[in-house]
């Protein structure tokens, strides 16, 4: 299948970056249905997606007409079969757990037409870890994201061993469509380009906050300040999520059983704490009352 065969995109997953995924095919053409098995998810997606799109309007950077166009591509159920049943390619963005994403797409594999292309947004997992878990290995693909969709450009494509060059092309092509860059690995690693070296400095930055060199604070501010970037390490790991951090890392020490890759000790105590950061409204940062 080649990307103008694609009609209908399947967004599995009504969270932050499932339904700006979502939003982010209708808005360039796409039919798309977003599901979710929590209705409250999607119940919050909508409420997003429903402000969103006037206040785009508002601000001038979206015409009324392509706002009433996206949202009549867009629509949410919370059943699978509704919303998989007849796609071109189902986009997954679950929660990162491999046994949860391997028992998604074996389901998916029965629901989906034949050529169906079946890829994850996953951050960190490569796709032959699920490909197995279906009849249609070489239709199996990562399609990796950034939050915030919306707004970043970038989505990172892998060339997994059982992927066919039909399916990667095909990927590629979406990306393009969907007024994205993709970035093409030529091989599978764990991490992928972005997160593996964001990774690094962000694993640097929680063990000098945890050795007491330094307060979360002023890693940010050096970060920002020394080494130019947008913002600090803290502040992302609240923008993305603590509570994901805490999964990603888990799964790898479990995977590995290598204590390295253990959480850090003040990420496991704002994940008990459920200080998840913006999402919560607080995390390394306080972000109650504030605009």
């Amino acid at each position: 299948m080649t990307v103008s065969g694609i009609k209908k995109i399947c967004v599995v997953g009504a969270g932050i970056m499932g339904h700006e995924i979502a939003l982010c095919a209708a808005l360039n053409g796409y039919n798309v249905v977003c599901t979710d098995v929590n209705p409250e998810a999607i119940k919050k997606a909508k409420k997003f997606i429903d402000s969103y799109l006037p206040d785009r309007v508002a601000r001038g950077k979206l015409s009324e007409e392509k706002s009433r166009q996206a949202r009549a591509n867009l629509s949410f159920t919370a059943h699978l079969k509704e919303a998989a049943g007849d796609a071109d390619v189902v986009i997954e963005a679950i929660i990162e757990k491999l046994a949860l994403k391997r028992k998604l797409f074996s389901e998916l594999d029965k629901i989906c037409p034949k050529h169906t292309i079946l890829a994850t947004n996953s951050s960190f997992i490569v796709s032959s870890k699920i490909a197995g878990a279906t009849n249609r290995p070489d239709k199996v693909c990562n399609m990796h994201f950034f939050n915030p969709v919306l707004v970043m450009k970038l989505v990172e494509v892998i060339r997994g061993p059982h992927v066919s060059e039909e399916t990667l092309n095909t990927a590629i092509a979406l990306t393009r469509s969907l007024d994205k860059t993709p970035v093409l690995l030529k091989k599978e690693i764990y991490g992928f380009l972005v997160n593996r070296i964001l990774s690094a400095l962000i694993h640097e930055a929680l063990f000098l906050y945890d050795m007491d060199v330094a307060s979360f604070e002023d890693i940010d501010t050096a970060v920002t300040l020394g080494l130019g970037h947008t913002i600090g390490p803290f502040q992302l790991l609240d923008l993305t999520g603590i509570d994901l951090s805490y999964t990603i890392d888990m799964e790898r020490y479990q995977e590995t059983g290598d204590p390295v890759h253990k959480p850090s000790p003040s990420i496991v105590e704002k994940f008990i704490k459920k200080e998840w950061g913006r999402k919560t409204g607080k995390g390394f940062y306080d972000y109650h009352d504030k605009s």
